[in-house]
């Protein structure tokens, strides 16, 4: 059911200054910055070899990520993202081996342009999960 790692995310006061040092120092190339409002987020992409490292960082008050930074003032890692080959068929499987998904259980658009779904940390370990439409 799982596929590849697609990314882990890091939250981050300026997602922009994080990436940097990726750039800088392991010769990944860097995304620019994008907002995705229905997430609250501002992404950037850090791409490696084999995987992404997503930075994010809070966008307006009520995003999801600047409560995360007010437990973790110094940033941290956020999730881990799982491809899937169907999202409907994966999210059915994990609900009724009784994982929780968050929200109201329709996938919203990604980063990517993908479907996604987000997964209670609680079922995983203390791993906030993400799965996304391969």
């Amino acid at each position: 059911m799982l596929g590849r790692l697609n990314h882990v995310a890091i939250a981050t006061r300026d997602a922009v200054k994080a990436a940097k040092i990726y750039g800088a120092a392991f010769g990944a190339q860097i995304s620019e910055a994008v907002p995705l409002p229905e997430h609250g987020v501002t992404t950037v992409f850090a791409t490696l070899p084999n995987t992404k490292i997503e930075f994010i960082e809070p966008l307006g008050e009520a995003s999801p990520i600047a409560k995360f930074l007010e437990r973790n003032a110094d940033g941290g890692i956020h999730h881990v993202c799982y491809e899937v080959v169907d999202i409907i068929a994966s999210r059915d499987t994990l609900v009724k081996e009784g994982a929780r998904v968050l929200g109201d259980g329709v996938p919203k658009i990604g980063a990517h342009g993908k479907p996604v779904l987000f997964l209670h940390p609680k079922d995983f370990s203390g791993a906030l999960v993400e799965i996304e439409q391969a």
